[in-house]
């Protein structure tokens, strides 16, 4: 698949997904975000970690706020995203601290301290869609795929409505980075690959 090929397959996919999630009315959202959140505490790479990289929701995303307020609760250092320089860097927060509105409708930290990539021991991703092998469509920045080599050690984990797993494979190419787990709210899957 050439790169235009490629480009389509995925905005055909975005579109297609997120008129699914977008359906989810807002109380759906949060009930079904309670149970991936239940779900994302419960495995041993969340339970053991001590800094989690957690992401803010924006539009029809899986609510966050309550996975970032457990982790915080439990003494986990949390940090959000934040673009700088055209790049991601995680930042640390922690609810009550200031945010800021990005270019896109977004908030990031407006303050925190810019953590080392190599500190995060858990890397919560959003996506558009993943698949079984942790391949992931995001919003087409290619964010996360520039920032996972800058953490290797962390795990990535995708976290999403079940109308965001797609049964067959997903297009990616060369530069596309893989989660190493996907939690919905019905099931967890561990990934063939997370290179």
């Amino acid at each position: 698949m050439n790169s235009g090929e490629l480009k389509r397959a995925k905005k055909h996919i975005r579109r297609e997904v997120l008129a699914q999630r977008d359906a989810l009315g807002p109380q759906e959202r949060d009930r079904l975000g309670a149970l991936v959140i239940e779900r994302a505490l419960g495995l041993p790479e969340v339970d053991s970690a001590r800094t989690v990289m957690a992401f803010w929701t924006f539009g029809s995303e899986l609510p966050t706020m309550p996975l970032i307020e457990a982790l915080v609760a439990g003494g986990v250092r949390v940090a959000l995203p934040c673009i700088a320089d055209g790049d991601l860097e995680a930042r640390t927060w922690r609810p009550g601290d200031p945010t800021s509105t990005t270019s896109f409708g977004a908030q990031e930290p407006a303050g925190g301290v810019v953590l080392d990539p190599n500190d995060l021991d858990v890397v919560i991703t959003p996506a558009v869609a993943f698949d079984r092998a942790g391949r992931r469509v995001g919003y087409g920045g290619g964010f996360y795929d520039r920032f996972f080599p800058r953490s290797p050690r962390a795990f990535r984990l995708g976290a999403a409505f079940a109308v965001q797993l797609a049964d067959g494979d997903l297009p990616a190419g060369h530069f596309d980075l893989r989660v190493h787990a996907v939690v919905t709210e019905s099931e967890t899957v561990r990934c063939e690959s997370g290179s």
